[in-house]
């Protein structure tokens, strides 16, 4: 297949480049100055003339609790118009395969443990984040309406919790792994004696390494062909208070850490059922240690650019 990328330069994005580097399919991709995906008729102009067989709709805007709180109408209006723009086009230039990249946040609050599929819009989502997510459910609601009313055979798929080189380790719109990774860097490069972490700590929560999510993308596009918005996770979940000793010991930070209860802990727990993709031979190869360990050499590599 000859894939076209869209958000090639970013986290999930680059990883699929290297994924696909290693397969025998090829990939197009288009920087943001060279295409916006937030103009419609650039969108449809491009996919038109370039007519790759497979779109992977990766680019988003995205970031962790602090900026879905700050700018929620950039998180909702702008994913909608990135989504509808892509998937509309495709339509238009009759490609043959889709994959829409949504989110696990699209899943209820206090949604029973493991996640199944099936427990999408059964209840309250999680407030902090509420604009992204409901952008994501409205994405992956047009891939399947598609599929019913063009019999396409476009597919979603909800990833849990992401990270690994590229990452975004922003002050402001970082997730919490690449968020505490720059943190105990920093702590330990100014000689702090106490980082302090978001939140109680309590919170459980599921992480997959980016590249891991890349090899399940191109076997979906290979392999699946379902309504069903199909989970991917590690099937592992940690503490945050665990995430951060952890981070902690990679970085090789020795000062003494604090979890701020006042700050939003956010979804209490929240691991995905992971079955449906088991089924199809999929399962994650890198451990979080491990995962950690090569998103923090890539972080040193590249620190004076984020």
């Amino acid at each position: 297949m000859r894939i076209y990328i869209a958000g090639h330069n970013g986290l999930v994005g680059s990883a699929l480049v290297r994924a696909i580097e290693k397969s025998e399919h090829t990939w197009i991709g288009a920087t943001r100055q060279e295409l916006d995906l937030l103009d419609r008729a650039k969108v449809f102009e491009f996919l038109a003339k370039n007519q790759p067989d497979a779109v992977v709709i990766a680019a988003a805007k995205v970031g962790g609790i602090l900026a879905n709180k700050n700018h929620p109408v950039e998180f909702l209006s702008e994913n909608l118009q990135i989504e509808t723009n892509l998937i509309d086009a495709s339509h238009q230039a009759d490609i043959p395969k889709l994959l829409f990249l949504g989110s696990s946040c699209i899943y209820p609050k206090l949604a029973a443990q493991p996640i199944k599929e099936e427990y999408l819009l059964t209840g309250p989502l999680e407030e902090s984040n509420e604009p992204y997510a409901l952008a994501k459910i409205a994405g992956l609601k047009l891939v399947q309406a598609y599929r019913r009313q063009y019999k396409k055979s476009w597919i979603s798929a909800m990833p849990t919790n992401l990270y690994g080189p590229g990452d975004n380790f922003s002050e402001e719109s970082s997730h919490v792994l690449p968020a505490l990774i720059r943190r105990f860097h920093n702590a330990k490069t100014t000689n702090s004696p106490t980082v302090s972490v978001w939140g109680s700590g309590k919170p459980l929560r599921e992480f997959l390494y980016v590249d891991d999510l890349a090899e399940a993308c191109l076997l979906l596009l290979e392999k699946y062909d379902d309504d069903v918005a199909i989970n991917v996770g590690s099937g592992q979940e940690v503490s945050v208070n665990a995430l951060a000793h952890l981070v902690a010991e990679v970085v090789g930070y020795e000062g003494s850490i604090t979890f701020d209860a006042s700050k939003p802990d956010g979804t209490p727990r929240k691991l995905l059922d992971n079955a449906r993709i088991s089924h199809l031979g999929w399962g994650p190869t890198f451990s979080l240690r491990e995962g950690v360990e090569n998103t923090y050499r890539w972080f040193i590599r590249n620190a004076q650019t984020n």
